[in-house]
Formats: structure tokens, sequence, C-alpha cells
């Protein structure tokens, strides 16, 4: 049974995504033993406890300084003794000896097709605003292994998502959650949870 860790920051769509694939049975393998936020108020939080699902607020505002908030959250993360750290939505750069300890076992979705709108600032609806500029007819979502870089580290899972020219950056999010983020990122999980995509971290 793989032992996933969800690090979230806001509503949870990712999160409710996978939870129901797990609940459908298209998720197989897989617990959520631990949903972590750096928001108090993120409702992925309330998604977490109607499942009985562990939920843990972090948030930087209760550290002084920026190492004691990643030594909690790092203490956080290794108490649930995870096998995959899920990252959906999670706007926290994580600290280098997370990334160390758990190397080829942080999964990250993004919003747009890596290499096309991603690394530093790339992030939430600038993504999809920045898509919309450059006047893409296709766009979607990507799952990646997390490395010490943004959004650079190996490729698992990507969808297309058409670009529509009545698009609205809130518009186009939407679809790319609906058509891309939410079916791919269970995806992977699962992929992951049946030792697929074991060969694919360090490539």
């Amino acid at each position: 049974m793989l032992r996933v860790c969800v690090c979230v920051s806001g509503g949870g769509t990712n999160l409710q995504a996978l939870i129901d694939a797990i609940d459908l049975g298209t998720v197989t393998n897989t617990q959520i033993v631990r949903v972590i936020s750096n928001n108090k108020g993120a409702y992925a939080l309330e998604r977490a406890k109607k499942k009985e699902i562990d939920a843990i607020a972090v948030s930087p505002k209760d550290y002084e300084n920026r190492e004691l908030f990643n030594e909690a959250f790092l203490q956080n993360v290794d108490g649930a003794e995870p096998d995959l750290i899920v990252l959906a939505g999670f706007l926290v750069v994580l600290p280098p000896k997370m990334i160390q300890k758990y190397e080829g076992r942080i999964i990250n979705i993004h919003p747009a097709l890596i290499p096309s709108f991603c690394g530093k600032g790339y992030y939430g609806l600038r993504v999809h605003e920045a898509a919309l500029a450059r006047g893409v007819k296709i766009t979607g979502a990507t799952v990646h292994y997390v490395d010490e870089g943004t959004d650079t580290g190996p490729i698992l899972l990507q969808k297309a998502v058409e670009v529509l020219p009545d698009d609205t950056p809130q518009v186009l999010q939407q679809r790319v959650m609906e058509q891309a983020e939410w079916v791919i990122l269970p995806q992977a999980v699962d992929m992951i949870a049946n030792g697929y995509g074991k060969d694919m971290r360090s490539r």
C-alpha cells in the first residue's frame, strides 16, 4: 500500500480528485495518510477531515524565520512516513533537505505543458494569463518529479487541453483542471503505486 502525503495551499480540488479516484477504485494500492497545508484557512484541510484523513496546518506565520518553518514542515512530513509526497497546488518552495531526503518520491502537478509557462513565478492564474498572452492554441497540465530546480524534474505524464478564442484566465484554468489536472494526477499516483514510472525518476 502506497502511503501518500498530500501538500496543498488552497481549495484542494486536485486532492479531491485523488480522494475520489481512490474511492472509485481507479487508483489502487494507495492510502492518503496525511494532508499538510501552509495555509490554516485552506479548504483542502476540510476536504481531508471529511474523509477522516489526518490534516495539519503548518504556517510560516507561526515561525520566526523560514528555517524554523522548514524544520517544522519536514517534521510533519516525516511523521506521516510517506512513500510518496504529492504537491497539489502547494505554493511553498521545498527545503533542499526535504528534496534530497525524498529524492524520486515527490511529484508535482503543474498547470501547463512543461517546458512552456513554467519555472519561477509561474503558478496559479499567472500560468494561464501567460498562455493567453502568448496566443497558444494548446495548453494542458504536467505531472513531474520534483528536483532542486523549479519545474525541472523528469516528466511523468502530460495531457493537452484546447485554448478557445473567448477564454479568460479563469475559464482556461477551470478547463485545464477538469480536463487535465484531475485526470493525470490520479493516474500518476496509480502508476507509482503499481510500480510504473520508477524508471523515469532520473531521466
